[in-house]
């Protein structure tokens, strides 16, 4: 701060010291009119840069306004503090923590003086004349903790010469000149001398001389060693702060070293009888979450906390680890769905508390965020159940960061853009459209980037809005969507039966131009589909771009960038791309981050959280995700679509199947919900789980199909017989899965998957060759053909005609090498929810072919899919209220 000379002086020395031995050393200068907020806040910013090892303020602050130096000084983070001046590091060096704190240079420069001498410190009787914080008193402490008697002098001592006369060490750094003389010096004693003053001299130019604080040349006769001033102290000083700085980037390497993580994990009190899943989630006190980021090895710069309990990710930690290994990479599935339910995303939690908490192994969950429309609908939240949660779940089912309510914000901002562009045509002539989509600022027209994209693909190659024909501006202006086309809807995150078929454009300022549409719920949106496969920002913008939200009346699909809003998406979309950090019941790293549909999208987290963890963990650790719905459409989604684009490459399958779904796949009758379980499902029923170990062994076919080795999770219920559920590990690896194990984690929380998590351990050395189902330049026909006979187990395919018609008008726009992601019923492997088992020789009848051209797929429509759910007699909400004193969620399941 400020322009001393002496100060400059001291820091060039410094600077090319550090530039001599190839320390990256720079000089930040303030202004003597910088104030205390002004230097605190540039050391704030150091502190947070993880490129930054170490700094120092030099003293003194020359501004001309108040400083506190103390609490500047006290400011640098303990870490970075190389200089040892902040009240934690003096603190640590008088209790003796001489490893764990940085000692002030100059004291650390005089006791390596004094060890070059070769005289052993221990039991020698000191003494210290200054008690600066600086030098005199951290001298005091060093010698102390080097063993030595230490006595501490200064100017009010009255027996300073006696009490000098008695050293045989004498660090002297009282600031006053010559005031030690030599004939107080006991013979033979070491002598280290601090000061730097300057005397008259009439024989120097100057007219004047360094000299110390001890009489040199009388001193230097009774001394075995003495320091000369200058050159003696100083030099050893700036070699000091050098190697401080040395050391702290390597406790730096070695505490943030890649992969090393230490973990403090949370010991469950397990009760009996279970409590509710938000009875357990307040029961649970987690961790602060920069706590968590931490102990996984992320810098602070690169977490954005929301609270104490999540946090955004920066994507630039990608960038840092680029060349390290990743983990594991482990993707959880299951039999088809029933409505007794298989307890996947219980059994991703499960899997990683058992491997984390456990077995101690570095491990990432990575799942999907929620929609809050089953939230209050029916069918409740998704953090997982029992003890295994992803916590506080109230936290995890409801707002989160705010992710979906952006991508509700920037899909209805494409929609909008859609019917006020087809206004806007339809009651202007072309060169009104173009006087206000290019407008004169002050005299000057100027095409925008995004207008400048347009041109080039309507090959026009101009830049000056003022050079384009008519013809050429009518092609501009022009985009002439055909309503009748457009596949765009608006969205909410609500379950609204009501919105399922509205009518728009009622309001007499539109004049008239009505259209039937529709909102669909807001995880179904392309633009959460585009979330989930974007590997970073560019990319993002890129698919953004991509985005077909209709055709022209020439049959020419209309973009994103057509509509001029893809930056806008960009930018509405630059927090929700960063995957969100929160933890498990027992004190386990989750990413949760996009939640596509699973059947018009492809139903997997994003890509970008896994990438992330999969670094983060390290090579010996593990990345379980989960993948929506059952292995035939969640699974074959995210082998053929997310690694398709991500490039990663999975290590082992986990299936996860109970004894009562797989008695409904044998035949078992209907449930309904409310209604108590018919006998089937609680009484011993080996047949019934015989039959239905149909499907399991087809989805572990399906998996094995892919190359990837399987192991079976058997979630058990206390009416689980042991001989049902041996009978389905029997079947399991009967059908080719690499290990079949029961799991008791509802109940246990990590424990209860212990088992499971030694399975896979061992399923990840097993050797894995993955491979796609499809090559995607195959026709769009031979793609689902191959879906539906290897995975499904259908004979045929049969395309109906207006499938036929999109099958050719996509391959005619180009689309027709994009991957397939089947839009068919969860509940069946067939067409028909009410094929239990693993039915065969079936034809699939394909009713409609979409694109999402952004995300990147097409997605053939099997059957109606509802895209908007609606709320039941009895919705959740009945149960949902907040505590008004505590602040607290009640009924969240």
């Amino acid at each position: 701060v400020g322009n001393r000379d002496d100060s400059n002086l001291y820091i060039n020395m410094k600077l090319k010291a550090a530039a001599e031995i190839g320390i990256s050393a720079n000089h930040i200068k303030l202004p003597n009119t910088a104030t205390e907020a002004d230097v605190l806040k540039c050391i704030a910013s150091l502190n947070a840069d993880p490129a930054v090892h170490g700094f120092i303020v030099q003293l003194p602050l020359d501004s001309n306004k108040p400083i506190n130096t103390e609490k500047i000084t006290n400011a640098v983070a303990p870490e970075k503090d190389v200089d040892g001046l902040s009240s934690i590091n003096a603190g640590k060096l008088s209790r003796g923590d001489l490893g764990d704190c940085f000692i002030p240079c100059t004291p650390k420069g005089c006791m390596e003086l004094i060890r070059q001498t070769g005289v052993q410190v221990a039991g020698k009787r000191a003494v210290v004349i200054g008690r600066s914080k600086i030098v005199g008193a951290p001298m005091h402490d060093l010698l102390l903790w080097n063993n030595a008697t230490v006595t501490t002098c200064h100017s009010k001592t009255s027996t300073l010469a006696e009490e000098v006369g008695k050293a045989d060490i004498l660090v002297v750094a009282a600031g006053k000149a010559e005031m030690v003389k030599g004939e107080w010096i006991k013979p033979g004693a070491i002598v280290i001398d601090c000061g730097i003053n300057h005397v008259p001299d009439s024989t120097k130019a100057s007219g004047k001389r360094v000299v110390g604080d001890v009489a040199y040349s009388s001193a230097k006769e009774k001394a075995s060693f003495i320091t000369p001033v200058p050159g003696g102290v100083g030099p050893m000083t700036v070699a000091m702060l050098m190697q401080s700085t040395v050391e702290s980037a390597q406790r730096f390497l070695e505490k943030f070293q890649p992969g090393k993580w230490t973990i403090q994990y949370n010991q469950l009190t397990l009760q009996r009888p279970v409590p509710s899943d938000i009875e357990i989630s307040k029961g649970c006190m987690p961790k602060p979450i920069e706590q968590v980021a931490k102990e996984v090895g992320l810098f602070p710069d690169e977490v954005e906390l929301y609270g104490q309990t999540k946090a955004k990710v920066q994507l630039s930690v990608l960038k840092r680890l680029q060349n390290q290994p990743d983990g594991k990479y482990v993707v959880v599935t299951g039999i088809t769905p029933t409505p007794l339910g298989e307890g996947k995303s219980t059994t991703t939690v499960g899997l990683v508390q058992a491997l984390g908490a456990h077995l101690h192994q570095n491990v990432f969950a990575c799942v999907r965020q929620p929609s809050q429309g089953p939230t209050f609908g029916i069918k409740g939240g998704a953090a997982g159940g029992g003890y295994c949660q992803v916590v506080p779940m109230e936290e995890f089912n409801l707002h989160l960061t705010g992710d979906i309510h952006a991508i509700t914000a920037a899909n209805n901002l494409v929609a909008a853009a859609i019917d006020a562009r087809i206004f806007h045509e339809l009651t202007q002539s072309d060169q009104a459209l173009y006087n206000r989509l290019v407008p004169s600022v002050n005299g000057v027209r100027k095409f925008s980037d995004i207008q400048i994209r347009r041109l080039q693909k309507l090959g026009i190659n101009k830049t000056d809005p003022m050079a384009l024909t008519k013809e050429e501006v009518n092609a501009f202006v022009r985009l002439d969507i055909d309503p009748g086309t457009i596949t765009w809807q608006r969205v909410l995150d609500t379950n609204d039966r009501f919105l399922r078929k509205i009518t728009i454009g009622q309001s007499v300022t539109e004049k008239g131009f009505t259209r039937t549409a529709q909102f669909d719920i807001t995880v179904s949106s392309e633009i959460m589909a585009v979330l989930a496969l974007a590997d970073g920002l560019d990319d993002m913008k890129k698919r953004f771009g991509r985005m077909v939200v209709a055709s022209s009346k020439k049959g020419q699909p209309v973009t994103a960038d057509d509509l001029g809003v893809t930056g806008a998406l960009a930018v509405l979309m630059k927090d929700a791309v960063k995957p969100n950090l929160m933890q498990t019941l027992e004190g386990t790293p989750v990413f949760v981050h996009a939640g596509p549909f699973a059947n018009i999208a492809h139903g997997n987290s994003s890509v970008l959280a896994d990438k992330i963890a999969l670094k983060l963990v390290g090579k010996d650790g593990f990345v379980v995700t989960e993948a929506g719905f059952g292995a035939d459409i969640g699974m074959e989604k995210f082998f053929n679509i997310k690694c398709r684009y991500s490039g990663l490459r999975p290590h082992v399958v986990v299936l996860v199947a109970t004894v009562r779904a797989l008695k409904m796949h044998g035949g078992g009758p209907a449930v309904t919900a409310g209604v108590p379980l018919p006998k089937e499902y609680t009484e011993e029923n080996l047949q019934l789980v015989a039959n239905g170990c149909s499907n399991l062994k087809k989805q572990i076919q399906n998996a094995r199909m892919f190359g990837v080795p399987v192991v079976v999770a058997v979630n058990a219920f206390k009416t689980d017989t042991k001989a049902e559920l041996a009978l389905v590990v029997q079947h399991a690896k009967e059908a080719g899965a690499f290990d079949a194990v029961e799991c008791t984690h509802w109940a246990e929380g990590g424990k209860g998957a212990l088992a499971l998590a030694q399975a896979v351990q061992r399923a990840s050395q097993a050797p894995s060759n993955f491979r796609f189902l499809y090559n995607v330049e195959l026709p769009v026909v031979d793609k689902i053909r191959l879906i539906a006979q290897q995975v499904y187990g259908a004979r045929d395919i049969e395309l109906l005609p207006e499938a036929q018609e999109k099958v050719a008008l996509y391959t005619k726009q180009g689309f027709g090498n994009l991957p397939i992601c089947m839009a068919k019923t969860h509940l069946s492997l067939s067409h028909d929810p009410e094929q239990k088992g693993a039915p065969t020789g079936f034809v699939l009848p394909i009713r409609d072919i979409r694109a999402s051209v952004g995300a990147g797929f097409l997605y053939p429509l099997v059957g109606t899919m509802s895209t908007m759910p609606g709320l039941p007699t009895r919705p959740c909400f009945y149960d949902i209220d907040l505590d008004s004193v505590s602040g607290e969620v009640n009924g969240l399941f």
